[in-house]
């Protein structure tokens, strides 16, 4: 059997009994937990770069010192380095409330339905818009 013609690795076919509807509902609740995993990013992201302001504001402390302005670099230290983004937080315990709080919490439950519903098989409503979508033969074109 060449790859143009193989089927669909078994651990992307739908089990035996598994409605379209539920084949629907696990690609949007897959599609969900993207989104969410990009909303992470984004978060990783947020608390990365306020790390490198907040780093930063060394090289602007020091300056303004250079410059013979204490007094501003004084109150750049007190108010601004260091500073919690929202109150009692930095961005890294923003970081790990919303990965314990929301997205892990997410995570298992996506993976413990799709269990119960799929026998834990992932992306089933891509692999058969793939199946679908391939044109038989292509060898760029194939299942596997």
């Amino acid at each position: 059997m060449t790859a143009e013609s193989r089927p669909p690795d078994p651990s992307h076919q739908r089990p035996e009994g598994v409605s379209d509807t539920t084949v629907e509902a696990l690609g949007a609740l897959s599609k969900a937990l993207e989104t969410t995993e990009r909303a992470r990013g984004a978060l990783y992201t947020f608390h990365q770069l306020t790390g490198s302001a907040d780093l930063g504001l060394d090289d602007a402390v020091r300056l303004l010192r250079e410059a013979g302005h204490g007094e501003q670099a004084d109150r750049v230290e007190r108010e601004i380095l260091g500073r919690n983004v929202i109150p009692g937080h930095w961005t890294f315990q923003i970081v790990e409330e919303y990965n314990a709080t929301y997205y892990d919490v997410f995570r298992t439950v996506e993976q413990e339905i799709r269990g119960q519903l799929a026998e834990g098989r992932d992306h089933l409503y891509e692999a058969e818009m793939k199946e679908a979508r391939r044109t038989r033969g292509h060898p760029d074109h194939t299942a596997t």
